[in-house]
């Protein structure tokens, strides 16, 4: 079968976004390959109908729908961490844990709709349209899991994490 036209320029354009996402989604990048592969391949034989329309909205949509599905089928187990200290220890070594750290972790511990949500709005810049278009949900659910995620995720991060970097200065 030959390549359809335009899709490995696509591919080559859009895939590092495409893949920060997928990552965004994951938190692992071996997994974000898959997903992202997965997705590609599923698209391919559709590209021709596709291309003259979004092809990064469907793609990103398929993403989403795809990384749930994954998330659906996981075997949701406790992970042993071995034991817990007697006492705390008198210094935080890890004290000193940047933002995007902190953020990456409570991001990792939401639910898969929130953190969709979370990744559309936040990372990719979507409007809370287009957000409830990829997730094919209504405005109102969007702005209620954007509402339970910042919720969690201000509850889940360090007090005292330097809000520096990343974002522009707005004083």
């Amino acid at each position: 079968m030959r390549e359809p036209p335009g899709f490995e320029e696509f591919v080559a354009a859009r895939g590092p976004r495409l893949l920060r996402v997928a990552w965004l989604l994951t938190s692992d990048a071996h997994l974000a390959e898959d997903l992202l592969q997965t997705v590609l391949a599923r698209v391919w034989p559709k590209w021709q109908r596709i291309a003259g329309e979004n092809p990064e909205a469907y793609v990103r949509k398929a993403l989403i729908h795809t990384h749930a599905s994954w998330w659906r089928r996981r075997w949701r187990a406790e992970v042993p961490h071995g034991d817990l200290p007697d006492r705390a220890r008198p210094e935080d070594p890890y004290a000193g844990v940047d933002l995007e750290q902190a953020l990456a972790s409570a991001i990792r511990a939401l639910p898969a709709r929130q953190r969709a949500v979370v990744v559309l709005r936040w990372f990719e810049d979507l409007s809370v349209a287009e957000t409830a278009e990829v997730l094919s949900c209504s405005q109102g659910t969007v702005k209620s899991q954007s509402a339970k995620a910042l919720r969690t995720l201000r509850e889940r991060l360090p007090a005292g994490v330097p809000l520096s970097g990343g974002g522009r200065d707005r004083g």
